[in-house]
């Protein structure tokens, strides 16, 4: 067994998202709010969903949901599926390992500005991924985004970058860095990087100019040509999804299979019954909440393979599981949350989430790769509550897309 720590989701959303890379993972245990009803997979998939699996995926890794996508050449059949695409519902837009996508990559055509082609260094808490920003059709399900931009990771020489620096920490560059062959962000911003790498100054841009995909320097790259999240570029059902998954067992399953639907209530299998909690987020997906007795922020995010959180009274694990907690048996953590305001701290009288802590050393090592009690350290200095992936097992959790900009509605998040 061996463990991995990794972050998915960008610095600007306050998120983290960590992996175990193991041989054998499985959990049980539960915990969070009242799920509502038909949580879970099962049926043929509507021309509006797609099939969601957790399973031993790219490298035998626990709680990793993943999809299928198609990327075409714009406008034409020049196509590839590519399988064990992670869904996060914490970051913005599609980005995939060039080695996974080989058969199409080269009919991409590559975004530019002023005539020059454009690259993505895209930080996270623990590095970055790096690679050119392409132009494709990106199909899922039955839903189609056309020409939509896509991050493709590791085609360009890290070494390209020569002015303005990139992320610190590890490269991620490939399917075995990323634990999937991509990252699908369908959270609740509509671009990646929004207004911050579009306007001066271009010290704060995370795109790059690279004349002759060489000799790299930071530019500013308008919100249209950004990575971009492919729900809002749908033709219809394009204000949300819905992620569902089943409840499973206090031993795990081995695969567990759920669904992704896209729209909030644009047909009968998105309606959004008026007994859910639906919490009004910031840009980035987070909530005010109140955990061990301090305010700070929470977050749902499918691309945490666990939930993450800072307590000093849970032993930590040893060896290669040393990100996450080990109790001698399982114990629940509580978090309150409440609908984000930037004027109030914590959420007093919010809803409790209880989240199951299990061993982990016992829990990645018993053959399944569906858990939900699996926990893990955030470390010194950290102190946000993020409520992954075992949260979602007997849930479905929508997510509303933030349309304020165009005078619709605000960011959600609903259960």
């Amino acid at each position: 067994m061996r463990t991995h720590s990794r972050v998915v989701r960008a610095l600007g959303a306050l998120g983290l998202a960590a992996f175990a890379s193991l041989l054998a993972a499985c959990g049980g245990g539960g915990g969070g709010s009242s799920s509502t009803g038909g949580a879970g997979g099962g049926g043929a998939a509507a021309a509006n969903q797609v099939t969601v699996t957790v399973a031993q995926g790219v490298q035998r890794v626990a709680n990793i949901p993943t999809v299928s996508v198609t990327i075409c050449k714009p406008g034409s059949s020049v196509c590839q599926t590519v399988d064990n695409v992670q869904v996060d519902t914490e970051s913005f837009g599609l980005r995939l390992a060039s080695s996974a996508m080989s058969q199409v990559l080269g009919s991409l055509p590559q975004e530019t500005v002023a005539g020059v082609p454009i690259a993505e260094c895209t930080g996270f808490a623990d590095g970055h991924t790096w690679g050119s920003v392409r132009t494709a059709d990106v199909k899922i399900g039955g839903e189609t985004a056309a020409s939509l931009p896509i991050q493709v990771i590791g085609d360009l020489s890290p070494s390209a970058v020569v002015t303005g620096g990139c992320a610190s920490g590890v490269l991620e560059l490939t399917p075995a860095d990323l634990s999937a062959n991509g990252i699908l962000g369908i959270g609740v911003a509509t671009s990646d990087c929004g207004t911050r790498c579009a306007v001066a100054p271009v010290s704060g841009s995370d795109y790059y100019a690279c004349p002759g995909n060489t000799n790299c320097a930071q530019t500013l790259v308008p919100i249209s040509q950004q990575v971009t999240n492919p729900v809002p570029k749908f033709a219809s059902d394009n204000n949300g999804v819905m992620l569902s998954m089943p409840a499973i067992g206090p031993s795990g399953q081995a695969t567990v299979t759920g669904t992704l639907t896209f729209g909030i209530g644009t047909q009968s299998n998105n309606a959004m019954p008026g007994t859910v909690t639906k919490l009004t987020t910031n840009p980035f997906g987070d909530v005010n909440a109140t955990f061990a007795g301090s305010a700070t922020t929470a977050f749902f995010d499918s691309g945490s393979n666990a939930y993450f959180f800072t307590d000093s009274t849970l032993p930590i694990c040893s060896g290669s599981a040393s990100s996450f907690y080990c109790p001698a048996s399982t114990v629940t953590r509580t978090v309150n949350v409440a609908n984000y305001n930037a004027a109030a701290s914590g959420a007093p009288g919010g809803l409790p989430i209880a989240m199951a802590v299990g061993n982990a050393q016992t829990l990645l090592s018993n053959g399944n790769f569906g858990l939900n009690d699996l926990a893990g350290d955030l470390g010194a200095g950290q102190q946000f509550v993020d409520i992954g992936m075992p949260f979602f097992y007997g849930h479905n959790v929508y997510y509303g897309l933030d349309q304020s900009g165009s005078g619709g509605p605000g960011p959600f998040v609903a259960f």
